[in-house]
């Protein structure tokens, strides 16, 4: 505790109703005792950090001038919401975010009435805010629902759906605040065309807000986000006499107030613990190095050997690893901003023009470009390569972050081969069977954090596709992991041997195609299969068992059983307790051969 800033005036904010009565200078002190407190707390838990402090002077006035939770403050994306949770009401555990049973790193709906929607992934704001202020205005009751306000910022404004809400907000008329946190427009750095119109208007470079005020916004700004009397200016006059759909340009600086922040390459946008005087952080020694690297450092090597091999990602190039490929192929590298359909359809069209895309996009976030993967990418056959990060259960993101669901919706799609590394060597060679097939598109996937300490081939050697591996020869029982769960398959193996039951241990590699001939093998020479993923219901078990029904393989009394990520979202903790949680590691899969034998 000692250790902790001093912040008397922080201490006596229960709530936004206690900033009601404070002046323009003492918000401006609060602001300064919340940026601390908020380093402090970031300091002893990691998270989100750059962003946040660059909307504490935001938060501050936001709450001062507005009348949450009647009022809807909608934050976007939500990782800048650190010092919004701080002024409404939980304070007390904001040490506990992003660890198990404490706070979320995001907004959250049932967490507190202060966040009215839930936001982890991006863009979403201005579509929530409006449906808000309809559903107001359809009910003709502001009792519920005040104003709405939602605070789009840190490259959310990148994505087509912030358009799509601004087209219809425009069009409807009806009385919404949107503020624009211009903070570089970007996760990483500031990429796109709005950025640089943005920083135009910031330096009176462009006619102010003519994009905005003809799409139907009044426009304001750009007002220097760290000024509190300038934000409390604009904000109270505008909540006075808006009568329609409102843009507030709010220029921000990512890590503002903390040095190690400011200077670094990415202004802290995600950090580990650190020592908030020195601003080192406290990374964990690695044993191995991480699937992420595995994937640049064996994409780098492709690339080198094929100039048609190019790398495409959205918003998130240290996240994939793709910094690494552009140092060595800048002109191959292409970061499209938060726009996952685009950078589908982008990488779709540059396989149909003679390229070799490889498309990184992670899990979760290849969601959001779901009907362009169908419809532009597996409808046309064209050979995108998907290279999918953090799949699986991903620990202090939470739910909102699993890779939870990307076997069952791409292994559903005509022409489709998905594979998953359940190591780093295997994904080397994923990656040079992704840069060799052309006959349409491929994809291959690998969790978060690092590798199982493998021996690394120094070449990948394209897998044969459709085609599995036998690891173990045993009887009467068969374990058919597909994926990064192989390792716990390996303990549970040893841990039944000392039990007296010897499993064969296979490697499925692919879900589509199915290894028919290792499958129905396997099902012939023993008496129970199990299967095993780090996916959602749907996925990898599901066809297998489609394929053993079809066989009739059931028919002469094969026992099965599927392990998978149980039917629910799984809140954050570590990756280990998450999957004990889900009921995936080594015990339970020994639990489950015991059942059955």
């Amino acid at each position: 505790m000692s250790d902790r800033p001093a912040t008397p005036l922080l201490d006596t904010i229960a709530s936004p109703e206690d900033l009601k009565g404070l002046s323009a200078v003492e918000l401006d002190q609060l602001a300064h005792e919340l940026r601390a407190e908020t380093i402090s707390a970031v300091s002893e838990t990691g998270g989100h950090l750059g962003a946040g402090l660059g909307v504490v002077e935001l938060s501050v006035a936001l709450h001062a001038v507005f009348d949450a939770p009647r009022d809807k403050i909608i934050w976007d994306v939500g990782h800048q919401s650190y010092p919004h949770k701080i002024l409404t009401g939980r304070r007390d555990r904001i040490r506990s975010l992003r660890q198990a049973g404490g706070l979320s790193g995001f907004t959250k709906r049932d967490e507190s009435p202060f966040d009215p929607f839930g936001a982890a992934h991006s863009s979403t704001s201005i579509s929530a805010a409006l449906g808000f202020a309809v559903a107001r205005d359809l009910q003709g009751d502001t009792s519920q629902i005040g104003d709405v306000v939602a605070v789009i910022g840190d490259g959310a404004m990148s994505a087509g759906m912030a358009y799509e809400a601004i087209n219809n907000a425009g069009h409807l008329g009806t009385r919404v605040f949107v503020i624009l946190n211009d903070n570089g427009m970007s996760i990483a750095q500031p990429v796109g065309a709005m950025s640089r119109y943005l920083g135009g208007l910031y330096e009176g470079e462009q006619t102010e807000g003519r994009l905005f005020e003809d799409l139907g916004f009044a426009y304001h700004g750009p007002v220097d986000g760290h000024d509190m009397g300038a934000l409390l200016q604009v904000l109270r006059d505008q909540q006075m006499h808006a009568t329609g759909p409102v843009l507030i340009h709010v220029a921000t600086k990512k890590g503002k107030g903390y040095a190690p922040a400011e200077s670094a390459r990415d202004k802290w946008h995600g950090v580990s613990k650190f020592n908030v005087a020195t601003g080192e952080q406290s990374k964990a020694p690695s044993n191995a190095p991480s699937f992420t690297h595995v994937f640049a450092q064996s994409l780098i090597a492709e690339a080198a050997r094929d100039d048609r091999i190019c790398a495409v990602t959205a918003a998130m190039p240290d996240g994939t690893g793709l910094n690494l490929f552009a140092k060595d192929f800048p002109a191959r590298t292409f970061d499209v901003g938060i726009a996952e359909q685009h950078a589908v359809t982008f990488s779709a069209a540059l396989a149909a023009g003679g390229m070799k895309p490889f498309c990184a996009i992670y899990s979760t976030f290849l969601q959001r470009g779901f009907d362009q993967v169908v419809h532009d990418v597996a409808l046309q056959g064209l050979p995108v390569r998907f290279a999918i990060d953090r799949a699986g259960l991903v620990g202090a993101d939470g739910a909102t972050h699993a890779g939870a669901f990307d076997i069952a919706y791409l292994s559903n799609l005509p022409g489709m081969v998905v594979m998953a590394a359940s190591d780093e060597a295997e994904l080397r060679h994923m990656v040079a069977t992704a840069a060799t097939y052309d006959e349409g598109p491929i994809a291959f996937r690998f969790p978060r954090g690092e590798g199982r300490g493998v021996e690394l081939p120094e070449q990948g050697v394209p897998l044969e596709i459709g085609k599995g591996r036998i690891l173990r020869h045993g009887a009467d029982v068969a374990l058919l992991s597909f994926g990064a769960r192989l390792e716990e398959v390996l303990k549970a193996a040893d841990m039944l041997t000392g039990q007296g039951i010897t499993p064969t241990v296979a490697d499925a590699r692919f879900a589509k195609p199915l290894d028919r001939a290792l499958i129905l093998g396997l099902a012939a020479t023993h008496k129970s299969l199990i299967t095993i993923e780090e996916g959602a219901a749907g996925g990898f078990g599901a066809h297998v068992a489609h394929l053993l029904a079809e066989e009739g393989v059931f028919d002469r009394g094969l026992k099965f059983r599927s392990m998978m990520l149980p039917d629910a979202f799984i809140d954050q903790a570590s990756p280990s307790a998450m999957y004990a949680e889900a009921a995936l590691n080594a015990k339970h899969i020994v639990s489950k051969v015991l059942e059955l034998v």
